[in-house]
């Protein structure tokens, strides 16, 4: 990349379901974006964790997690993230024991604060009627971190209790898109993610308030902050804008409480856009990356140069899966990536 420095690249994946597919279709198209991913050179494989959203396959992640670990051999695979409130500590900490036993040296836990769902799923997953609390996520951290490491405190009452099967604890990344867990991520000294891609005016000020309040740990004596962005590449700025269209159809209906399956280019430019809807959907998408290799380049560039992130996670979904595949491929030529990784211990774990 022609940017001041070159960062690792890396993907988020939210296993989309497009119309007139289905979702076992999806995940056999995350599989072989995986492998692809890999043979171009990408950092990592992340899954999102999402429920209740027709256009998303992702709610078992850390089972899509072994799936993709499976069928590849050196990227490094997670979660983007686990969404901690919907699940109990010890359960987290069981599946990344066995997926660290899977995939030693591989795996990676993300993790976030909201639900990743709308409140009437949040309160069937979480089985409370309770609201979710800020204040319950560092406690629910520090356990989960608690039982990948094995270090309750001998007073603890959680302390005869072990996470099994317990593997290498794998690196733990805290999520966000606004300054809580920025701020929180400094503090504990973990490395964190920014999800620039549906909170940009939030972006540069969660990173400053994240390297402003980091604190060495033993796992980071510095900060790490990766950015994740939506990026859509194809051979021309007029195609990769239609190959986008979508994207802004499916946002535009999320925001309207109305989430569906993933459109095809053809339904969203068929879709009657209102302008206050044409408004909402540029507002909505405006941080997105979309063009030809040269256009890409210089977004992705402005975007490392403002951020100064040590790495950028792309999402890109577009349909169909050829175009998705095209698009990671334009991106890791114009990239300078090599090809796999000869040593997964070799690579950035944050």
């Amino acid at each position: 990349m022609n940017s001041t420095r070159a960062v690792p690249l890396s993907v988020l994946d939210l296993v989309p379901v497009s119309s007139g597919s289905t979702p076992a279709q999806a995940v056999r198209n995350t599989l072989d974006l995986a492998r692809h991913a890999e043979r171009l050179g990408y950092t990592r494989y992340w899954i999102a964790e999402h429920h209740g959203m027709p256009g998303i396959a992702s709610s078992a992640t850390s089972i899509l997690i072994g799936q993709v670990g499976a069928v590849t051999e050196t990227i490094r695979v997670g979660s983007g993230g686990i969404m901690l409130p919907n699940h109990a500590p010890l359960v987290v900490a069981e599946q990344f024991g066995t997926l660290g036993a899977l995939f030693p040296g591989r795996v990676d836990l993300g993790i976030g604060r909201a639900p990743g769902t709308d409140a009437a799923t949040a309160r069937a997953l979480r089985r409370s009627s309770g609201p979710l609390s800020a204040d319950d996520f560092p406690a629910q951290l520090a356990e989960l971190v608690a039982f990948l490491g094995s270090s309750f405190p001998d007073d603890h009452p959680l302390q005869t209790v072990t996470a099994v099967p317990h593997s290498e604890m794998p690196p733990v990344w805290l999520l966000g898109s606004s300054g809580y867990s920025a701020q929180l991520a400094g503090f504990l000294g973990l490395p964190f993610a920014f999800a620039h891609h549906f909170s940009s005016v939030n972006t540069l000020p969660a990173l400053e308030l994240y390297r402003s309040a980091f604190r060495p740990s033993p796992s980071r004596d510095r900060p790490y902050a990766m950015v994740a962005a939506a990026v859509v590449c194809a051979d021309t700025d007029e195609a990769a804008q239609w190959l986008a269209g979508p994207i802004r159809l499916s946002m535009l209906r999320l925001r309207q409480g109305l989430p569906g399956v993933f459109p095809t280019p053809e339904e969203a430019d068929a879709h009657p856009w209102t302008p206050a809807e044409r408004a909402a959907a540029d507002n909505a998408t405006s941080s997105h990356v979309v063009g030809s290799p040269d256009t890409v380049r210089a977004g992705l560039d402005a975007l490392i140069d403002a951020t100064d992130a040590d790495e950028i996670m792309i999402t890109t979904n577009v349909h169909p899966h050829a175009d998705r595949l095209r698009s990671l491929e334009m991106i890791a030529r114009f990239a300078g990536l090599t090809g796999p990784q000869e040593s997964v211990r070799t690579v950035p774990v944050g």
